[in-house]
């Protein structure tokens, strides 16, 4: 809404700058007449309306009061040298009134935020009606009347796009709103029809051929097919979204190494969705076989959902390293951190999960954290 609020000011001040200055040249355009004013009077209005053009501008720029207060008085001052000698007559009022009911007035676009502002304003027109009432001598005259119609139009047009600009914020927020949900409806409704042809071309038609005892297929063909199933639904569970090339045919990767960095993405959007914004630091630019890839991604993910579970924060940063030999993940939480010493030996998800998974492809885990300090988990596995 600040942003809305800014340019709602910005807005007043650019319409009071192009509406005063308009009405200024008007009014100066007509005094400048021959057999208006004299010309002494004249220079006088010139230099004032000169000054009020400086302030108007200073007020197209900046929001502060000031410029406004002393953008009035010089107008009122151009206005009481053309009234306050009195006797006008009709072509000098109506070479006036542009410069007192527009020019001035303008001012009153803002001048309708606050109690403090509108007082002002008042205070503002009520000098300017005086002016016009002492040089006309009358007070139900066509030229008090052209002023009050000027300065109450401008309050109203600074009380009406002063509060409709945030009833517009509000209903394009509300606009956004209804189109992030109708747009996650149809995400999700789009996976869930991804996930059943997914689970149809593949699961599916493996159970269904198991249930028949594989007839028609040969053992070897039927396990052929598990293998590739039970790798797919690995791949899910990192988060990846996979694309069906032709109907029954989802594999992922068929070469006996992967890049890591095509899968440290699909564990992000996967933890993202989840509430949990991770950040990477350092490489995935690594080929490691598809066994040490499997093992080292699910611990990593071990550890990213024990993070989004346990330490209280949305964020977490991995760091990727690597050497000729091993390359290592440091997982860094700045949560609520936990006792080592006051873990249960009986708790086995993090040992089955991560220690274990890693240790059977050759690498290992360490685990850092106090109370109030956060945790840092280093994953380390073999090239």
């Amino acid at each position: 809404m600040d942003l809305f609020a800014q340019e709602r000011d910005r807005l007043l001040r650019t319409t009071t700058r192009f509406l005063g200055i308009a009405c200024t040249v008007v009014s100066l355009v007509a005094l400048s007449y021959p057999g208006v004013i004299d010309y002494p009077r004249l220079a006088l209005i010139a230099l004032c309306s000169a000054a009020m053009v400086v302030f108007l501008i200073m007020v197209g720029r900046s929001r502060n009061l000031l410029w406004v207060i002393l953008g009035m008085a010089a107008g009122l001052a151009a206005g009481g040298v053309a009234l306050i000698p009195g006797g006008i007559d009709g072509p000098l009022a109506t070479a006036v009134i542009p410069l007192v009911g527009g020019a001035v007035a303008s001012f009153a676009l803002l001048l309708s935020s606050s109690t403090r502002r509108v007082v002002l304003g008042a205070v503002a027109a009520v000098l300017v009606v005086a002016e016009v009432v002492v040089g006309t001598h009358s007070v139900l005259s066509v030229q008090v009347a052209a002023v009050l119609l000027g300065w109450v139009l401008c309050f109203v047009a600074g009380f009406w796009i002063g509060n409709s600009v945030p009833r517009a914020a509000r209903r394009i927020y509300s606009i956004g709103n209804a189109h992030r949900a109708e747009r996650q409806a149809s995400e999700t409704e789009a996976q869930r029809r991804q996930g059943a042809r997914l689970l149809h071309d593949t699961v599916l038609a493996t159970l269904t051929l198991l249930a028949h005892s594989g007839f028609g297929v040969t053992p070897a063909a039927l396990q052929a097919q598990a293998a590739e199933d039970a790798r797919l639904l690995r791949h899910l569970r990192l988060g990846s979204t996979p694309q069906p090339q032709a109907s029954g045919d989802y594999n992922l990767n068929t070469s006996e190494e992967s890049p890591l960095g095509q899968t440290l993405e699909s564990v992000k959007q996967r933890f993202g969705r989840m509430g949990l914004e991770v950040s990477w630091h350092g490489t995935g630019q690594v080929l490691l076989p598809t066994n040490v890839l499997d093992a080292f991604l699910l611990a990593l993910a071990e550890c990213l959902e024990n993070v989004r579970r346990h330490a209280g924060v949305a964020e977490a940063h991995v760091t990727i390293i690597h050497d000729n030999e091993m390359v290592r993940a440091m997982v860094t939480d700045a949560g609520v951190g936990f006792d080592l010493e006051g873990v249960s030996e009986e708790r086995l998800g993090f040992k089955e999960s991560v220690v274990n998974r890693l240790r059977e492809v050759g690498g290992t885990a360490r685990l850092f954290s106090a109370p109030g300090a956060g945790t840092t988990v280093v994953l380390e596995a073999p090239r």
